[in-house]
């Protein structure tokens, strides 16, 4: 990732309180090479990230199609995650998105944007609109309406 994507990622990491903590598991993207079609390269992804997320964890994939939140309704959902105490893996593909079988079994698709973003940029929006709902949870004055 270029240098201002883990500069970005890590300033709103460090503004989480410890009842959200925020931690990013990267997983090498499968190389792209032509004697495999992007469904291969897709499966062998997503044993990897299978293989990332803890076991107790409820898993969220992002995906252009997957449900919308506002910051507010964000914040609801994130302030449920949080009272059962059960930690939520955050599910950003690669350039060809996410296997089927992850967004099968999320308990959530989520998008960020009806847009197709890159996956550097998507990691710094996820992080910020946590912040941001934690900041509305705690009555923050970061989030204003």
């Amino acid at each position: 990732m270029p240098r201002w994507v883990d500069e970005a990622f890590a300033e709103y990491a460090k503004r989480m309180p410890r009842s959200a903590r925020l931690e990013l598991v990267e997983v090498r993207p499968e190389p792209r090479v032509e004697a495999r079609t992007v469904e291969q390269m897709l499966g062998l992804e997503a044993e990897r990230i299978a293989a990332a997320v803890p076991d107790r964890a409820k898993t969220v994939a992002l995906d252009e199609r997957g449900r919308e939140f506002t910051s507010a309704a964000l914040a609801r959902w994130l302030a449920r995650r949080l009272q059962e105490g059960i930690d939520t893996a955050f599910l950003i593909g690669g350039p060809d998105g996410l296997a089927a079988p992850l967004k099968d079994k999320a308990e959530t698709v989520m998008r960020l944007s009806a847009m197709t973003l890159p996956h550097g940029l998507a990691r710094v929006l996820l992080a910020e609109q946590l912040y941001r709902a934690v900041s509305i949870l705690q009555n923050h004055p970061y989030h204003r309406e």
